[in-house]
């Protein structure tokens, strides 16, 4: 690309940071190094027209892990470690709910249910729900799980539920729009259409080199979590999620959040719609892409357990469908991390961006 010298000078000269990634932890990261170095440029180059990932394609789920996850996250972590996670989560939702408000993104806090198929895996969360608790009353002051009878028409699953009334949703369009407009509105510049193809560290800065341009920063910042195996030496398996949603359904009575099987089924209502995800479980290998898409397998088990469970007897449609991308690995603990003198990165978010991705930017700027 043949740049003028005007776009060089406004855009490319003299950038102190430079972050990799417009998504909730890049945005986040940018507006706190604005409150580190007020003066300073801040340059957000982002791959796609709008933020790649999961950012803007996530459920709008203000979560931070149902009673069954947790039971299952017990097995492989510590108690201190299981225990780090979730005040993290709690956290970065109270950072990003403060910082655009609740209005902004439209944060409803329904509760969340978590339904049970398996009557082994209910027995091992009913023993285990004192337990859970005990461990989490230094965060949230009183019991987080509770047993409660099943208000909804769902069929094929058992009568009693695990309820939690702290858990929220939020309007995930709203949210990437407000968090966009506080990034500009602090002069912090955003370059769609970007894909960073190599990156070169010097004596004091780092030579960047996208599609279109090269330049040099001070400081580079990946946050690009599902697509940093491709560009940061870090434990990171991209991971897709598949979900659809329905047309208005009339007379819908479900309101909140809902999880089953271990967290890999996912479903919330919008107005009087149904939003349903998940079934990454029933095709690992296939699932762990950074390819976007959809596929039958998923699909049809996503149609079928909306017409046996969540809506049985009623008459719906799928309004559209469409899938983003997670960052997994072996422990579910975020990567934020100096990876050399002038390059940072924060990424794997296991599957929780919305309620740990402010606070993942925010350590990732402190880093600087």
């Amino acid at each position: 690309m043949h740049l003028s010298y005007w776009e060089l000078k406004n855009w490319f000269a003299n950038v102190d940071f430079t972050i990799v990634g417009s998504g909730i932890v890049g945005l986040h990261a940018a507006l706190r190094l604005r409150e580190n170095f007020p003066s300073s440029k801040i340059l957000v180059l982002e791959k796609g027209m709008l933020p790649q990932g999961a950012s803007t394609k996530n459920a709008g789920f203000a979560c931070f892990g149902s009673l069954s996850e947790i039971v299952e996250d017990l097995k492989s972590h510590t108690e201190a470690e299981v225990f780090e996670l979730i005040r993290m989560r709690w956290q970065g939702l109270n950072l990003l709910r403060n910082r655009l408000g609740d209005g902004a993104i439209d944060f409803q806090q329904n509760g969340g249910w978590e339904m049970f198929h398996d009557t082994n895996l209910f027995e091992e969360c009913l023993s285990k729900i004192t337990e859970v608790n005990k461990m989490l009353q230094p965060i949230f002051k009183s019991d987080v799980f509770a047993t409660a009878e099943n208000p909804y028409r769902f069929a094929n699953v058992g009568k009693t539920m695990i309820f939690n009334p702290f858990e929220g949703q939020i309007d995930t369009g709203n949210m990437m729009q407000s968090l966009l407009k506080a990034a500009v509105a602090e002069n912090i510049l955003i370059l769609n259409c970007q894909t960073v193809t190599s990156y070169d560290e010097n004596d004091g800065s780092v030579t960047i080199t996208t599609n279109d341009v090269s330049f040099q920063t001070r400081k580079l910042l990946f946050a690009t979590n599902g697509f940093a195996k491709d560009l940061v030496n870090a434990d990171v398996q991209p991971a897709r999620a598949q979900v659809l949603i329905t047309e208005p359904i009339f007379g819908l009575d479900i309101k909140g959040t809902f999880h089953f099987d271990k967290g890999y089924y996912y479903f919330r209502n919008i107005g009087e719609r149904i939003l349903f995800g998940g079934g990454r479980n029933l095709d690992f290998e296939n699932e762990n892409t950074s390819e976007f898409g959809n596929t039958e397998l998923i699909q049809n088990k996503l149609e079928q357990l909306l017409k046996e469970v969540i809506l049985p007897d009623r008459e719906f449609k799928i309004a559209h469908r469409w899938s983003g991308i997670m960052g997994l690995g072996p422990q579910k603990n975020p990567i934020v991390r100096q990876l050399s003198n002038h390059v940072y990165c924060g990424v794997r978010l296991g599957g929780m961006g919305v309620a740990i991705g402010s606070i993942v930017g925010k350590e990732l700027a402190d880093l600087v």
